[in-house]
């Protein structure tokens, strides 16, 4: 069995969310190239990609109550396969929207997209439970964090210039290698992690046998709601991050140069947050992550200079990383079934299925500005639901939150 601790079992988990997580990185040249390229409307585009990640949500939500059934290595290569061949028919069917019979040709890439949003999304839920499942899960995260960040850097530095070269449909090329690259990996050494322990009752019998079926804690909702809420504001902004500063009449050099800072700083939250697990209180971090990345999506959307506008617009994905490793954890003490976070690509996909297509509809009926409204009135919301937290630190040398009697942690409930 290869634990998740293991050099192994950490390569693939950082293969397997980068691959997974490619909508975190790739949505402004994602909905960008479909609008540019092929062109596509805001709205058109936005679907697209809306289909992907409502693709994730379905499976997400499929897969979370069976993770501890599932074989975990079989279920992310070959998701990861499929939608490696998704891409690769996008990439062959991409067909620019001004020639005649294109509607078929979009019925094709919609099918495409949502297949690849369904395959990729079983396999990123397996690979968050396992996460969920390790023996520090709040590290173990952070780690696949700082992958993703080298992902990013690699992602925005390459990918923009051979699209500018050789057209868009070399995006979807580098889309279907991600995940080509990942299926293999998962393929040869995808961890396995045992299920934690059972306390026996006061008459001897395994008293948390029923607890992967026990109902989550309100709190826990609470957290799940709020990471979605989060998860819309930064799908609606980023979608249209690349657009916006076209529209304010930014170069094509300046706004590539802010993607490719965007990537660099993308590397510090991760290790940041595994540096502060034990000094800053995760509920404080992930009430301060709401109403900052608000902040920062009304500054993208209506800034008119250049310098508040990359400013901005550099560390805006570095703060949901952030909080997510921060809520990551917390979630992980509060249910150690690992249902929750299996359920991570729904908890934000479900609020980043729906950005894309929300911000393509504000932005062609209502303007740019109408986003940062929106992201304000979301990350409120956001704000209400991380209330509702009451998180203790883990203590100095335990991996683990200890288990209550329903298998969840002992302060799971919000007091």
């Amino acid at each position: 069995m290869t634990p998740p601790e293991s050099f192994r079992g950490r390569a693939a988990l950082m293969a397997a969310h980068c691959a997974g997580m490619v909508d975190l990185v790739a949505l402004p040249v994602w909905v960008g190239t479909l609008v540019s390229q092929f062109g596509l409307a805001p709205q058109q585009a936005g679907l697209l990609a809306t289909l992907f990640l409502a693709g994730a949500v379905v499976a997400s939500l499929v897969v979370a109550p069976r993770i501890a059934r599932l074989p975990g290595r079989r279920v992310a290569s070959l998701g990861y396969a499929v939608a490696a061949a998704a891409f690769a028919g996008v990439a062959l069917g991409v067909v620019p929207a001004s020639v005649p019979g294109s509607e078929a040709a979009y019925a094709l890439l919609a099918l495409l997209h949502a297949v690849a949003g369904v395959s990729a999304g079983a396999a990123l839920s397996v690979t968050h439970g396992t996460i969920a499942r390790s023996a520090r899960p709040h590290r173990l995260f952070a780690l696949v964090g700082m992958a993703l960040g080298v992902f990013a850097i690699l992602f925005m530095g390459a990918t923009p210039p051979l699209v500018a070269a050789h057209g868009g449909s070399v995006l979807f090329m580098v889309f279907g290698g991600v995940m080509a690259v990942a299926a293999v990996v998962c393929a040869v050494a995808f961890p396995q992690t045992e299920e934690p322990a059972a306390a026996p009752s006061p008459a001897g019998s395994r008293a948390d046998v029923a607890a992967p079926r026990a109902p989550l804690p309100p709190a826990v909702w609470a957290g799940m709601a709020g990471l979605a809420a989060m998860a819309l504001v930064q799908a609606m902004t980023f979608s249209f991050l690349e657009r916006v500063g076209d529209h304010r009449g930014f170069s094509a050099e300046a706004i590539t140069g802010v993607l490719v800072a965007l990537g660099v700083v993308n590397l510090l939250p991760a290790p940041l947050a595994a540096w502060l697990e034990r000094r800053l209180p995760a509920r404080s971090v992930l009430l301060g992550g709401a109403l900052l990345q608000a902040v920062l999506a009304i500054i993208i959307m209506t800034a008119t200079g250049l310098l508040p506008y990359a400013a901005a617009a550099s560390v805006f994905a570095a703060v949901m990383i952030f909080t997510h490793t921060f809520a990551f954890g917390a979630l992980a003490q509060m249910d150690r079934s690992g249902r929750a976070l299996a359920a991570t690509p729904a908890m934000l996909m479900v609020g980043a299925a729906l950005g894309p297509i929300l911000g393509g509809t504000l932005v062609q009926f209502l303007g740019y500005g109408s986003l940062a409204v929106a992201a304000l009135v979301i990350g409120l919301g956001a704000f209400t639901c991380f209330l509702r937290l009451r998180i203790r630190p883990p203590e100095p040398g335990l991996a683990r939150a200890p288990a209550g009697p329903l298998g969840v942690a002992a302060d799971a409930h919000p007091r």
